[in-house]
């Protein structure tokens, strides 16, 4: 295998890696134009559960702290475009960058008390954050209660919306496994992955855990907010049931773990997993489409514990393993 240069990770750029990058991008740029606004439609739906379950992945996967209410950042996200865009007129852009606001200071401010509870107790916590979350906004006149909020319309040809949205979850996507892929080798993605194996440890090395689970928390927030903000805007209207519905922040757990947690591209294989079985099961087996995907996410958890893309990472440990022996021999 023909290796470029090595990467910040420790390992090699290597030429069918830039190859099928190249294939990759070059057929999700291609495939809105060749298929119809169906599956544009799927591949949109899979391209905004890939980045909030990539999202997910810097608190959970690295960081080791299962977020399970993460959900009520998207809900935040959603609220503060449309609040932006119905109540001050704003552009879509300028509700984005708000949204992205508050989701950070609401980590930040939720962050200092809430991450010094684990495991289970950590667990619990967001969830009762994020019902909080949802059940002010349903009594407060200001976001439209219980009946949610209608966006401005967006004019035009259904198909150039159709592609305006899908490039837009696309962009999203690739920010946020850029972000992760990033931040994973500064001092914050060591030390996350620091507090992940042993918090105790890395406090005593020095570690400032409360800071970085902090900064992780916000980071995630931020990304997953800005994809709610893109949703509300795809959809049109918002109400608290659906946009702080609690099954978003299981199927996002679901992905990541399906795929990998504590890896970048893992989460993407999960939603992309995720979504078609689902899609072949609700078309093929109408009456049993949720029990298929039930049994298909247990056998995964069971034999593949690490996730899809631990099988990579044990071919690749059998394959050194091989070549040791030869050279040995």
């Amino acid at each position: 295998m023909i290796a470029l240069g090595r990467s910040r990770g420790g390992g090699f750029v290597t030429v069918p890696a830039i190859a099928f990058a190249v294939l990759a991008g070059g057929t999700l740029l291609a495939a809105p134009f060749v298929v119809g606004n169906y599956w544009i439609r799927v591949l949109t739906t899979i391209f905004m559960f890939g980045a909030l379950a990539s999202a997910t992945n810097i608190i959970a996967g690295y960081t080791g702290y299962p977020a399970f209410g993460n959900v009520v950042f998207f809900g935040l996200g959603a609220y503060t475009t449309a609040l932006a865009m119905t109540r001050f007129r704003a552009s879509f852009w300028t509700g984005l960058a708000l949204g992205i606001l508050i989701c950070c200071l609401y980590a930040a401010v939720i962050g200092f008390p809430v991450l010094r509870l684990r495991g289970h107790y950590f667990a619990i916590a967001t969830l009762g954050m994020n019902e909080a979350t949802r059940a002010i906004v349903e009594n407060v006149g200001f976001t439209g209660g219980g009946m949610g909020l209608s966006l401005p319309v967006e004019h035009g040809d259904v198909r150039l919306l159709t592609l305006h949205f899908y490039f837009l979850m696309l962009g999203l996507l690739l920010v946020s496994v850029g972000i992760t892929s990033c931040v994973i080798f500064t001092r914050v993605g060591y030390g996350c992955r620091a507090i992940r194996f042993d918090e105790e440890a890395a406090a005593s090395c020095g570690v400032p855990t409360t800071r970085y689970k902090v900064t992780a928390w916000m980071l995630s927030a931020a990304l997953t907010g800005m994809v709610g903000a893109a949703y509300a805007n795809w959809v049109g209207y918002i109400e608290p049931s659906t946009v702080f519905d609690m099954s978003i922040a299981v199927r996002m757990f679901v992905m990541m773990l399906l795929g990998g947690a504590g890896t970048v591209f893992g989460p993407l294989l999960g939603a992309l997993l995720v979504e078609l079985v689902g899609l072949v099961a609700w078309t093929q087996l109408l009456n049993y489409h949720t029990a298929t995907l039930g049994v298909i996410v247990i056998v995964v958890v069971i034999f593949v514990p690490g996730g899809l893309m631990s099988l990579r990472r044990g071919l690749s440990v059998r394959r050194l393993l091989d070549n040791v022996k030869v050279s040995r021999l």
